[in-house]
């Protein structure tokens, strides 16, 4: 069963040897992912795995006042929101949160569980995944937590960049305030300063990069660290 040209967008199914994908290919649909859309709901039942084609997704936890919250991951056409579903039942430990609206392939839950039933490739290759996602949660963690807010947004802006093949991010102050723990305030003089040197241009609701070196200069490290444990884990094919 040969991959569409949409599906394979998505890396992790464009990895998936031809037998192995014949297995999801029969239960994938192609749905959009709406900003904004909850893909999943920390504590509750992961109903269905997805596979963005486009758009960014953020894994986020939420603080027991329901106000508060912290971004722990990101994920875009190189990965996959509710994937640990095929390994059994299970309750998503994050809220998973349409950022940028984009596209992608959805399977439910239990018939990526009779695939995974049928395949140790894929049990395997999931587990593989989850890693990845822990390590990119454990360097977020480091970064909230040690790095001022400017870098953690330059950071921020060449992830969300390299999702999108886009200079242009459509991303809202109140998001990016969530994201970094800041007021909305502080993201609009941080924007600004980053205009100021010419690095990006920025008008309400939109940031576009005009310098990816200079922006690259200036965010922390832990932006190489991440893009370097992504293709450790998964090397980028020709196709994708």
């Amino acid at each position: 069963m040969l991959k569409t040209p949409v599906e394979a967008r998505n890396h992790l199914l464009a990895c998936l040897p031809e037998n192995e994908y014949a297995l999801l290919q029969p239960h994938l649909k192609d749905v959009p992912l709406k900003q904004g859309t909850v893909l999943a709901e920390q504590g509750e039942t992961i109903e269905y795995a997805h596979f963005p084609h486009s758009g960014m997704v953020s894994i986020v936890i939420v603080l027991s006042d329901g106000e508060k919250s912290v971004e722990t991951a990101t994920v875009g056409r190189e990965g996959a929101v509710g994937a640990v579903a095929g390994l059994g039942e299970r309750k998503a430990n994050a809220r998973a949160i349409v950022q940028v609206e984009g596209s992608g392939s959805r399977i439910a839950a239990r018939n990526l569980q009779t695939a995974v039933r049928q395949s140790p490739f894929l049990r395997d290759f999931i587990v593989h995944y989850q890693e990845m996602l822990l390590h990119q949660a454990q360097q977020s963690t480091a970064c909230n937590a040690l790095h001022e807010a400017r870098p953690r947004l330059c950071r921020w802006l060449l992830q969300t960049r390299d999702r999108l093949d886009s200079d242009i991010v459509a991303l809202t102050q109140e998001f990016l305030a969530q994201m970094l723990g800041v007021r909305r305030t502080t993201v609009t003089e941080l924007a600004r300063g980053l205009q100021s040197k010419g690095l990006v241009r920025y008008k309400r609701g939109k940031i576009e990069i005009l310098d990816r070196q200079g922006l690259e200069a200036c965010a922390c490290e832990c932006y190489e660290t991440l893009r370097h444990q992504t293709d450790h884990y998964f090397p980028r094919s020709a196709s994708v």
